[in-house]
């Protein structure tokens, strides 16, 4: 039922990200310009301090559109030129409905302009910079911006269709979103989302805790420490860190195949994610991953952008879903009846 929220489109808040590389010799000092030194926050055990509430949306597609090739940036005058298309996009979904239009012919689609609108306003119409450029995809590697999706590839739910089984046969079937368990790809921040795109960090010497608040999801990397020896699937994977410099770098595998989402990133059991925490500002996190999976890609592919901190005053609330858990009996009991009714 959410899986139709992942729209990726074109960026979101104005960003600019600091210039510069982070170096052990100025002790701590990450320097966006000579004249203006960024002292990089640290927590009291010396490392950079990731907590707090961040905003992970984005307007930049995941993928790239064909039609660009391998066109990896806009210039100024394009990016204004997108903008201003978004902020019209923006204002006819703003603009009041006809009370007198004609009503909907019989058997036709049912739009959601309502719902449409109001999700259009989650992300501010504009595009971000990304190392100083406009990036036409999440994606940077391959060059042309796009998932190297091996051919013929089935992930867990292709395999149930083709063993006959839907997502109306039992609760088994269902997507993760439609039962409130996991939502998006296997690692959310992975992909823009366009609805409730905040999550928080809380950070120690030894661990540091991702929730994503749709749907509630804590992800708990272990700071220092080896994948576990049993390689049991687990939601979210089996996550490691290790520090270079000031990079936290995040590696985790080990995935449980039902996290796999045609809409964004499909998965194996062989499904591996490499992430990237860098600290660009006080307000800024350079993030890049990169995603493994033999059986599903024909390559890895590798993807950068910004996370940028929420207001002090913006928090990130529970995420009380409900709807695919309640609606379960009707969803199953209407499948029933058309199969009753087609006998």
């Amino acid at each position: 039922m959410f899986c139709r929220l992942l729209v990726t489109i074109l960026s979101s808040t104005i960003l600019t990200t600091a210039s510069g590389q982070s170096d052990d010799s100025t002790q701590g000092t990450f320097v966006s310009s000579e004249a203006n030194p960024w002292i990089m926050p640290r927590t009291e055990f010396g490392r950079p301090d990731f907590q707090g509430n961040w905003f992970f949306g984005s307007r930049t597609p995941l993928q790239r559109p064909q039609n660009l090739g391998e066109k990896q940036t806009y210039n100024e005058q394009e990016a204004q030129a997108i903008e201003l298309s978004l902020r019209d996009r923006l204002a006819r979904q703003d603009a009041p409905l006809d009370p007198n239009r004609d009503a909907p012919e019989k058997g036709a689609r049912i739009g959601q302009e309502a719902d449409d609108a109001f999700l259009g306003h989650y992300i501010a119409p504009v595009l971000v910079k990304v190392n100083g450029e406009y990036k036409t995809s999440v994606i940077v590697e391959p060059s042309n911006g796009r998932i190297p999706q091996r051919e013929g590839f089935q992930d867990f739910y292709a395999k149930q269709r083709a063993a006959g089984l839907s997502a109306t046969d039992g609760p088994e079937g269902q997507p993760l979103s439609g039962r409130c368990l996991m939502f998006g790809a296997a690692a959310p921040s992975l992909t823009p989302m366009m609805m409730n795109p905040n999550l928080q960090i809380v950070q120690t010497a030894n661990y540091l805790m991702i929730m994503t608040e749709m749907i509630h999801d804590a992800r708990i990397v272990r700071i220092g420490d080896e994948h576990h020896v049993h390689n049991t699937p687990q939601w979210m994977g089996d996550s490691v860190a290790q520090w270079e410099g000031d990079t936290l770098v995040v590696h985790s595998k080990n995935f449980r195949p039902e996290q796999s989402s045609i809409r964004s990133v499909t998965i194996s059991e062989e499904f591996e994610l490499i992430e990237r925490y860098t600290l660009v500002g006080d307000n800024e996190i350079h993030y890049s991953f990169t995603v493994s999976d033999d059986q599903a890609y024909s390559s890895s592919f590798t993807g950068e952008r910004i996370l940028t901190r929420n207001a002090p005053e913006e928090k990130v609330y529970e995420f009380a879903c409900h709807e695919g858990n309640y609606s379960l009996p009707g969803i199953l009991a209407g499948a029933r009846r058309l199969e009753n009714e087609q006998q």
